[in-house]
């Protein structure tokens, strides 16, 4: 790898080769869209010799140098690799389990929310506490009478209803 660190002068003359660069590229910008383009081309163009002038070009080699070396470290390492594949993996494992669980396979029944809330609407085949049936041959016996539930909102009405139509409690 190159030195980390860069000289005044050596980064004062990479920002001036880098500057000279982006001018010829904004002269031809100029030609070809016109002088506004062109006048963009060199403010951008003269960013590197600022950098240089200022000392700040060893900061943007140093930055360079780290990226590149993180890359390289990335793509020749087998270990960062097998990281990758098993993220896949997770992500590939999670979304079908997502999609197993939407369409019931693979779960036990009445471990889906959507079985617990039919459950309680449907009762789950017991009896309702309240009075006993009368018995039979009693003529004219006084029903029991339905335990009501209680007043709800006027407003509240229709969204459980809507709610109770579609299994949500």
């Amino acid at each position: 790898m190159p030195a980390d660190t860069l000289t005044m002068t050596t980064g004062l003359t990479l920002g001036a080769i880098l500057t000279v660069v982006g001018l010829l590229i904004s002269f031809f910008v100029w030609r070809r869209k016109g002088l506004a383009y062109g006048l963009r081309g060199v403010a951008w163009s003269l960013l590197p010799l600022v950098a240089g002038l200022l000392g700040l070009m060893t900061i943007i080699w140093q930055a360079v140098v780290g990226i590149v070396g993180i890359l390289v470290g990335l793509i020749f390492n087998p270990l960062v690799w097998a990281g990758v594949a098993l993220g896949g993996l997770m992500v590939v494992l999670y979304v079908a389990s997502g999609f197993m669980k939407a369409k019931g396979i693979g779960v036990k029944p009445g471990a889906r929310p959507q079985d617990k809330a039919r459950a309680r609407t449907e009762g789950e085949g017991t009896p309702a506490a309240g009075a006993a049936p009368p018995a039979a041959g009693q003529v004219n016996a006084a029903q029991p009478k339905k335990a009501k539930a209680p007043a709800a909102d006027d407003d509240f009405g229709d969204i459980e209803a809507l709610l109770r139509k579609r299994g949500i409690e």
